[in-house]
């Protein structure tokens, strides 16, 4: 068992299947949710939770941080819900909500504590825009 990234499954692969963080079918469409709401190029730092599948749906959030101009961070929250299995199948909802103005450094120990107090393991994880958007 290696701990390198997990195999792209390109595609063509099901709903629902092992992919690198913050890809997949659910994260491609709250990526372009983000994408209208934000200027992607002043997208700072994008946090990852782990999704949460269940009972044929998948969910997952994002953190999204952008600059400001007085150079503190707006912080965004970005959702979705994806239908993986049964009749409603690719059917999906996503939100992307301005939550916060905060200093980077809050931000970073609010994903901690979130971590935390979910009981996860680890905090979400710190990936530059590249993770959804090329430049």
């Amino acid at each position: 068992m290696g701990t390198g990234p997990l195999p792209d499954p390109g595609p063509d692969a099901p709903l629902g299947a092992a992919t690198r963080p913050g890809q997949g079918p659910g994260w491609a469409k709250l990526s372009a949710a983000v994408a209208a709401r934000l200027p992607t190029p002043e997208i700072e730092t994008i946090y990852l939770f782990r999704p949460i599948k269940r009972e044929g749906r998948e969910w997952g959030t994002a953190v999204v941080t952008r600059r400001h101009p007085e150079g503190r961070l707006l912080v965004y929250t970005a959702r979705y819900m994806l239908v993986i299995r049964g009749k409603e199948k690719g059917q999906s909802r996503v939100e992307v909500e301005e939550v916060a103005l905060s200093p980077a450094e809050v931000v970073a120990q609010v994903m901690q504590r979130t971590a935390e107090r979910s009981g996860e393991a680890e905090p979400p994880e710190a990936l530059g825009p590249a993770v959804w958007y090329e430049g």
